[in-house]
């Protein structure tokens, strides 16, 4: 092969596969649900499940920012604010309840954080702030303490820090703009832990793993997947969610070098056949174990089309006397009846993309597909569950 020949060779496969990439691009944009290529095999157990007890917990307080410009909350009509800022000047010593509080510079805000498992004393978390009154911007405020309360009233944490909003704002007479949400931000490291969760990993007997996608059939492999790499360990699923694990003799002094090894086994999921349908969005997904029993599919839309085109009159070189030009409309009306949209059938036990590629030749739009999916549903003929969302 001459140099020109190869050269024009790679530059037809260039073209054919950017035109490839464009029209799955058009596809993608237009909603237009895609067959799915087989699943990849084995995932490891790590990004599958969970170890029981090895979890976050979610921390939440109340507190108030300072120092802000002139955005902060109207106190006069945000009592809680006004009743706080006056407690907590009372608990500094300053009395303020006969004081006329004109200030807009303090905001009530509520804090959120997350304490993550085995978190101790004096470590330290990131919070979030987000403004509970009327404040507009919290940009250049500090928040004093505030306890973090976990979900039985126990304060594990406290928060203190200058928030950093990552918005912008500009006003000026006639117009503003802003970029992104003033009146919320985060604090790094702003949190100091002040509590443990107990929970010792290191004396547990048994583990547990908790399958984020509960399945029998999932469960079943990661036991038999465990025992077959952990010598000794007694591995066996309690039921669709759990996964019981033994803890060998010879490695209950190394709880963290069995977990190690235990999430780093590789099962290959199963899963249910399911179709999610966004409607807001004309979203469709399924799995690829949705099958379909025969049936036959048609679809046609009837459309009136009516279209106005005005035509100007003007009168002729020998018309009468006061003759004026006017406007003679002109009306163009066309139905389609879909006559073009055929019967399409599809056999029994059809795979994913049989569905797709049979709903797509009958030119119909990712909308109509949502209901010709729906009807199939309703005709006993999609093995599978539809979730509307």
């Amino acid at each position: 092969m001459t140099p020109t020949a190869a050269w024009h060779r790679a530059r037809t496969y260039s073209v054919m596969m950017t035109r490839t990439r464009f029209a799955f691009a058009l596809l993608v944009a237009a909603g237009i649900a895609l067959p799915m290529l087989p699943a990849t095999a084995a995932v490891r157990i790590k990004d599958i499940a969970d170890v029981e007890g090895v979890r976050d917990n979610q921390l939440v307080g109340y507190g108030l920012v300072v120092g802000l410009n002139g955005t902060g909350d109207d106190i006069t009509r945000s009592i809680f604010t006004r009743e706080s800022l006056i407690g907590m000047l009372e608990r500094l010593g300053v009395n303020a309840r006969s004081t006329q509080l004109k200030t807009k510079d303090v905001a009530a805000v509520a804090v959120t954080a997350t304490l993550p498992p085995f978190a101790r004393q004096g470590g330290k978390i990131d919070v979030a702030v987000s403004a509970i009154g009327d404040a507009s911007n919290l940009m250049g405020g500090t928040l004093l303490v505030t306890p973090l309360l976990g979900a039985d009233g126990e304060v594990y944490a406290v928060a203190q820090g200058q928030v950093a909003t990552g918005a912008f704002k500009a006003q000026g007479a006639g117009a503003s703009i802003t970029k992104g949400v003033p009146s919320a931000g985060k604090i790094s490291n702003g949190g100091i832990v002040e509590r443990e969760v107990a929970f010792t990993l290191a004396s547990a007997a048994t583990l547990r793993l908790a399958l984020r996608n509960p399945d029998f059939t999932t469960a079943r492999r990661i036991a038999m997947a465990v025992n077959a790499v952990v010598r000794g360990a007694n591995a066996r699923a309690l039921d669709s969610g759990t996964v019981e694990l033994q803890v060998p003799a010879g490695q209950q002094s190394d709880i963290v070098g069995l977990m190690t090894q235990v999430e780093q086994i590789r099962v290959e999921p199963d899963e249910v056949a399911k179709v999610i349908i966004d409607e807001a969005n004309g979203v469709i997904v399924m799995g690829e174990n949705v099958r379909i029993s025969t049936v036959a599919v048609a679809q046609g839309n009837l459309t009136v089309r009516i279209t106005e085109t005005p035509q100007v009159s003007q009168p002729g070189p020998f018309a009468p006397q006061g003759a004026t030009t006017t406007t003679v409309p002109r009306t163009t009306i066309s139905v389609d009846q879909g006559a073009q949209n055929k019967l399409a059938m599809v056999q029994s036990g059809a795979s994913l993309a049989d569905l797709v590629g049979a709903l797509n030749a009958l030119g119909i739009g990712p909308r109509d597909m949502i209901s010709i999916l729906q009807n199939i549903k309703a005709a006993g003929a999609l093995q599978a569950d539809i979730e509307v969302r």
